[in-house]
């Protein structure tokens, strides 16, 4: 535990506006002690946010750190470069990929002119 950012609970209720402030900024937070042992933690929305996302995936994906070896290797051997494309993996899982669209949309060389109104055109509307 970093001592400058351990505090007691009653410490912590003093200076709560302080110590939401700080804790915006990144890798940042809090331990709140209660006689001396820690009780809580006070960190960002963003950082909590962030560890709940990094858990959940851990959990989805238990091979994650052996699969990401595993790419470095093939990153510096070349191998990578054998690696099916997204559409190929949706195609052989029956997914239906949409053709590129083949006409190209563009925006025009010269914008139409903008025409004035023309005299006694707002008399005439009334």
């Amino acid at each position: 535990m970093d001592p400058k950012k351990t505090l007691s609970i009653t410490e912590a209720r003093k200076r709560i506006f302080e110590i939401i402030n700080e804790v915006q900024k990144p890798d940042t937070y809090y331990t709140l002690t209660e006689k001396g042992r820690p009780k809580a933690v006070i960190l960002s929305v963003e950082e909590f946010e962030s560890l709940w996302e990094t858990i959940e995936t851990l959990e989805e994906i238990p091979d994650l750190a052996k699969d990401i070896k595993e790419y470095e290797r093939d990153k510096k051997s070349g191998a990578d470069k054998f690696y099916p494309t997204l559409e190929q993996i949706l195609e052989k899982e029956g997914f239906v990929v949409a053709d590129k669209v083949k006409e190209k949309y563009g925006v025009p060389d010269k914008a139409p002119a903008k025409r004035g109104k023309r005299k006694g055109e707002a008399s005439r509307r009334r």
